[in-house]
């Protein structure tokens, strides 16, 4: 007989904060999604992400846990990258952006882990998939309403 699964609720400035721990120890951990703001790529309470150490560099495109300030943390993607600033947006945000410091990135999303798939970040779905989404800016908020719409009479 298989053990029923304890499904444990934290605070999460507590769970990533232990989660940043991890990653800056060189271990890379894998976080359940909450929220909306990465939709249509991550859906709340349904899909996963495995998270690595940041390495030498960080791109646009990339998928990131960021601490915005002190116990705020993100799961967003680079929009834009300086010397010092990265630029960040959710992929189901209509507007607004977020700034941190390079420094403040404390992890990357390594790969994407759906009930019925996993795939790499950088595999060559998302590499066009990202950019192109990016490029929809101006119709998001029409393509996120089909997108609700189709989740909730179950299409999708």
């Amino acid at each position: 007989m298989k053990p029923s699964a304890k499904i444990i609720e934290m605070n999460n400035a507590v769970l990533l904060g232990a989660v940043k721990e991890a990653l800056q120890g060189g271990h890379s951990c894998t976080l359940n999604v909450r929220g909306y703001s990465m939709r249509p790529f991550l859906e709340d309470r349904r899909d996963s992400v495995v998270l690595s150490p940041v390495g030498s560099t960080l791109h646009e495109g990339d998928a990131v846990l960021a601490e915005l300030t002190p116990g705020h943390y993100v799961l967003h993607r680079i929009i834009g990258i300086d010397a010092e600033r990265v630029r960040l947006m959710g992929d189901g945000n209509l507007r607004g952006t977020e700034q941190c410091l390079k420094q403040d990135i404390c992890g990357i999303v390594t790969r994407y882990i759906h009930p019925r798939w996993a795939f790499s970040a950088d595999c060559r779905m998302m590499r066009w998939a990202v950019p192109f989404w990016r490029k929809l800016l101006p119709i998001r908020r029409y393509l996120l309403i089909i997108y609700r719409i189709a989740r909730k009479i179950k299409l999708l």
